[in-house]
């Protein structure tokens, strides 16, 4: 027999967890191999710069290898599991960061991402989908407020620098979006309740 080799790219993800956690170069490459596109573009969906998005792509193979060994099947996919680690750096790395403008284009690039391309987020579970639609269905000044405030971690005031909105608007934007997405989600909640009674 001519080199016959276990085709290791079509092993199970969590078997190339394992094989990451035990330092098996090969599996390593390919649990790389099958998650970078995915865990990069998750990094740029968050940083909307590629530089960043490599650097957080980086660190999350790194944490991934450090805390194989803890990762339980039953709280997700080894690819949730992955790209929340990824939307998680992303996100401390863009607040690390924050000292430096968000452009207002980017802003609605990522309101965009967020309502029209959630597997790039990686969120999956079903709240997550729903708190997208209902942040979709939030008028654009308080849905970028929202987004300003959750994701880039800003305060009222440099929103208010951003967007050039007086601070009691900007203060004003955030609640009216927190109480309409309670609104909204609340309204769901009953409205499933109630499908489910029937």
């Amino acid at each position: 027999m001519s080199g016959f080799r276990f085709p290791v790219g079509r092993l199970p993800d969590e078997a190339l967890l394992s094989g990451l956690a035990t330092g098996d170069a090969e599996l390593a490459v390919t649990f790389v191999r099958r998650f970078q596109h995915r865990v990069f573009g998750v990094a740029m969906a968050v940083t909307r710069d590629p530089q960043l998005a490599e650097d957080v792509a980086q660190q999350t193979f790194e944490r991934a290898w450090r805390h194989a060994q803890i990762y339980d099947s039953r709280r997700g996919s080894v690819t949730t599991w992955l790209t929340t680690i990824a939307h998680n750096l992303a996100i401390d790395a863009v607040r690390a960061r924050r000292s430096e403008p968000v452009a207002p284009e980017d802003l609605d690039a990522l309101l965009g991402i967020v309502t029209e391309t959630p597997e790039r987020w990686a969120l999956a579970d079903e709240a997550s989908s729903r708190l997208r639609a209902a942040v979709a269905r939030l008028p654009r000044g308080q849905a970028r407020a929202l987004v300003m405030a959750g994701i880039y971690g800003m305060t009222a005031q440099q929103i208010a620098d951003r967007e050039r909105i007086p601070l009691g608007t900007a203060k004003t934007r955030i609640r009216a979006a927190m109480a309409k997405l309670r609104t909204i989600l609340a309204a769901e909640t009953s409205q499933n309740r109630g499908d489910h009674d029937q």
